[in-house]
């Protein structure tokens, strides 16, 4: 087996168990955490199912919040509670 074919194939387990890690959460935090691993924007949103724009914006109001030291399901929470 050629060294090529040997990172072809690693990269395609990675890509797997990344897809298994983050199945079940919600698109944002998906991003989050692979971005988190190091991946880069067009390899998230071929992980997600998505376009490496919208990775990009989600990335924006991750970091956003994260700098405001707010989680976005905080922020998301905190407006039901003034709407009721």
């Amino acid at each position: 087996m050629t060294d090529e074919l040997v990172m072809e194939k690693l990269d395609r387990v990675l890509r797997l168990l990344a897809l298994i890690a983050v199945k079940g959460m919600s698109q944002t935090d998906q991003i989050a955490i692979l971005d988190r691993v190091g991946f880069t924007p067009k390899e998230i949103a071929e992980i997600v199912g998505t376009t490496s724009n919208t990775v990009r914006v989600g990335l924006v109001s991750i970091r956003k919040a994260a700098a405001q030291g707010k989680k976005r399901r905080h922020v998301a929470d905190s407006r039901k509670e003034t709407d009721a």
